[in-house]
Parts: C-alpha cells; structure tokens; sequence
C-alpha cells in the first residue's frame, strides 16, 4: 500500500511541472481557434497606454472616451527576452482593453480603468503561422477566436513598426533597454 501511494505521489510530482508550463502555451480547437487564455492577468505586466491609436487621427465634434490599453506577456517569454533580446517561439502577448472613466466615487480628476472592451492576442507560433506571428481578437465573452487574416491591419503595422520581431517593444520601457543592450532593437523604432 504504501508503494503504491509513494508511487502515485512520484507521479503526480513529475508531471506538475509540465502542467504548469502548458498553461502559458498556446492552447487551440480542433478547428485551429486559439482558446482564450483566461489567466493572462497572471503574466508579466508590460505597460499601458492611455488613447493610443497607430492610425490617422481626426477630430470629432464629440470624440469617443480614450481608452486604456494594458499590455502582458507569458513568463517564460519575458525571462527568455531579458536573456537573448528576441522572443522564443509560443510567446504570447495579451493586449487588455478597458474603457476609461473620469467621474466616479471621490475621483475628482484623471482617468482610471473600468470594464474590459476588448482582448487581443498576438501570437509567435512558427510551425503554424507563414509569417511566424498571428492576432486573435476575442469579444467580450469569446471562448475562442480564429487569427486574423496574414494582411490584416495588426500585422502589416507590426510586420513594419515593431521594434522587435514584430512586437511593440518601443512602449514598454522594461525592455527596451534590454533590446537596445542585445542589439535587437530594429532601426528607428525607439523614438
């Protein structure tokens, strides 16, 4: 009896670590749909930005609330990043975005993060992806979503911006001078 709860126990031990490390991995549907990573809040926070937009920006007479946008990456990513200045394959970004507010409780001033409008994943998969790297926008109570198309408006944007194999690396201030110290930072990208 106790050989046999000794060696259940040596099982479970051993297989807990590859256990965790699936959970920060792509995970999809039979169909090729990424599975919405429900616990990217526990992945290394980035940055936020507050109103950003890449595109041309025009003037309304009654301009929409800006909006935050909270940028997280899976650990085993960020600690491989931190040591070679370029993103393993299975990295994941998870883009968080909340509308603002200004008027609530004893605010007086400022802007602070309310509801979730929208969640984006951008993906390096190399054996799945032509271009190595893929988007996913999930809407509010989306389990799955399929990849954007390979020209769509996120990826041509990154494919050209992104200051490190198509990521935004330029607005996250952690590692930007961790790109620059391992010569990966793309020409032009971090002004």
């Amino acid at each position: 009896m106790k050989t046999r709860i000794i060696l259940v126990l040596s099982l479970l031990w051993t297989t807990l670590p590859a256990q965790q490390t699936k959970s920060d991995e792509p995970q999809y549907t039979g169909d090729g749909q990424l599975k919405r990573p429900d616990k990217y809040r526990e992945w290394v926070y980035l940055s936020s930005g507050l109103g950003m937009t890449y595109g041309v920006v025009e003037a309304s007479a009654k301009p929409s609330p800006e909006r935050f946008d909270n940028v997280f990456v899976t650990p085993e990513a960020y600690k491989a990043f931190n040591q070679t200045g370029t993103w393993p394959d299975k990295t994941m970004f998870a883009l968080e975005v909340r509308d603002s507010a200004t008027k609530g409780s004893i605010n007086k001033g400022g802007h602070y993060q309310e509801g979730i409008a929208a969640l984006e994943i951008h993906l390096k998969d190399q054996n799945r992806f032509p271009t190595k790297w893929a988007f996913f926008g999930f809407g509010s109570g989306d389990q799955t979503a399929k990849a954007l198309p390979a020209n769509s408006a996120c990826q041509t944007c990154h494919a050209k911006s992104g200051a490190v194999d198509e990521t935004f690396v330029q607005f996250y201030p952690t590692l930007l001078p961790v790109a620059k110290a391992k010569g990966t930072l793309k020409s032009g990208t971090d002004k």
